[in-house]
């Protein structure tokens, strides 16, 4: 049984993280703000303030195994003003700051820690391009907070700690996410042309990638945290409304439309990017879901 640590465990993917290392009997403990695990069950919720880059003293006292970075402000939860961008970057940064100071204090260092990054690394480019890791960072918004991200996360590796990022994709799962806001309407449509890249990945296949980081002592580095069989939108959209036994419509929100709805966050779902999860299968990763149907059958049959 380890000891485990986890920053943003109240959020969907940090909840079943939780749920799953608790079913392998593994100790889980929070930072939070708020100080509630809700109704997860057995979790220890220490206090963090970023602003003033407290801790809480309990927390300092005991030795964690593992560590997983998941905080963060919603990217898709409010409309970019710039301040709302700049509390996606700096709940980011502070966070990885004040978990890094965190870290270095301690006598006894944890074996690894397996941060969350974002396929938003590559920038919103639509093109039949598959990009691995070593891919030139984009130059829009979320691209360069990912950068910046994945800049103050490296700062772990100088601790001496094994370090792991996964850059998400676009994660499948009805509790939220992409999959709950295309699913509103009484009828499915793509959004712009449909054709842009979406690096779909199940919530269940990311959890036990985020273990599987873990567990894996030779894992290290960046990895595309994106499924099999990757797919356009339009296609998303029709295996979706099949699943939920929904119409489809081919046409759909024209870009325009979109970008003057959302504002800049249009980029989001007007554009994709196709990149290659080969580096960690080849690490001996594999998923359950192997393509989107199945995916989307398990969530909504």
């Amino acid at each position: 049984m380890a000891n485990i640590l986890i920053t943003g465990g109240s959020g969907m993917i940090g909840r079943k993280l939780t749920s799953a290392l608790q079913e392998k009997n593994h100790s889980v403990a929070w930072f939070s703000t708020s100080l509630k695990s809700g109704d997860i069950e057995n979790v220890d919720v220490y206090s963090w303030d970023l602003p003033t880059k407290t801790v809480s003293d309990e927390a300092k006292e005991k030795k964690w195994d593992y560590v997983f970075h998941l905080a963060g402000a919603g990217v898709a939860d409010k409309r970019w003003t710039a301040e709302r961008k700049k509390e996606i970057l700096q709940s980011r940064v502070q966070s990885t700051n004040v978990l890094h100071e965190f870290l270095a204090g301690s006598d006894q260092k944890p074996k690894a820690v397996i941060s969350a990054s974002a396929i938003g690394y590559y920038g919103f480019k639509t093109s039949n391009e598959v990009i691995d890791e070593t891919g030139t960072p984009g130059d829009d918004f979320l691209a360069k907070v990912t950068q910046e991200w994945e800049n103050h996360t490296e700062s772990f590796t100088d601790l001496n700690i094994r370090n792991v990022r996964l850059r998400i994709g676009i994660v499948l799962a009805k509790e939220g996410g992409a999959l709950a806001e295309m699913n509103k309407p009484p009828v499915i449509t793509p959004l712009a042309s449909g054709k842009q890249w979406m690096p779909w990945i199940h919530v269940d296949d990311l959890v036990s990638m985020f273990i599987f980081a873990m567990e894996n002592d030779s894992a290290s580095g960046i990895y595309n945290a994106a499924g099999n069989n990757q797919v356009t939108n339009e296609k998303l959209s029709k295996a979706l409304a099949k699943a939920c036994k929904k119409p489809f419509v081919g046409i759909g929100a024209p870009g325009f439309v979109l970008k003057l709805v959302l504002g800049e966050m249009h980029e989001m779902v007007t554009q994709g990017t196709r990149v290659s999860n080969n580096k960690i299968k080849d690490a001996g990763f594999k998923f359950t879901y192997d393509t989107v149907e199945e995916a989307l059958k398990e969530i909504y049959g």
